[in-house]
């Protein structure tokens, strides 16, 4: 599994955090992370910290808050996705299904009006390909 931030993805100021290039096993490890840390022990996610991920361009630490808030940023490096337990719970319902089976859909982890979206997406790779991959989202 691969992390990653694209920036302007759109030509509207839309950027995505992306994890990506995973299968079956790896959203299974991951969603158990998201369940055991964040909503079993109410404890932040750092995903520099989890062997099985590769940062390319930035990291991303997940954390419980008040309210619903997305992912925020200051440099554009280090992200990080503050949630309600409500929110990080819905997160866990919709990575379900890349647990069951192997994909090639997407998911937005999240619905919030943030400039940056949070994108789980098994298929995509870190190549010439992803112009294309990006013009199938937006189009």
């Amino acid at each position: 599994m691969e992390l990653d931030y694209i920036e302007n993805i759109d030509g509207h100021d839309q950027n995505i955090v992306r994890l990506y290039n995973f299968n079956k096993e790896e959203a299974i490890l991951f969603r158990e992370l998201i369940v055991n840390t964040i909503i079993k022990k109410k404890q932040k996610l750092d995903l520099a910290t989890v062997d099985f991920i590769t940062p390319r361009n930035c990291n991303l630490i997940f954390g419980l808050f008040k309210t619903d808030e997305g992912i925020l940023t200051k440099d554009n490096e280090t992200f990080f996705c503050i949630l309600t337990l409500e929110g990080f719970t819905n997160m866990a319902r919709l990575l379900e299904p890349f647990c069951k089976k192997e994909s090639k859909g997407y998911e937005y982890l999240y619905e919030i009006d943030n400039p940056t979206d949070l994108l789980f997406c098994p298929t995509a790779s870190f190549d010439d390909e992803e112009d294309d991959f990006y013009n199938d989202l937006l189009n």
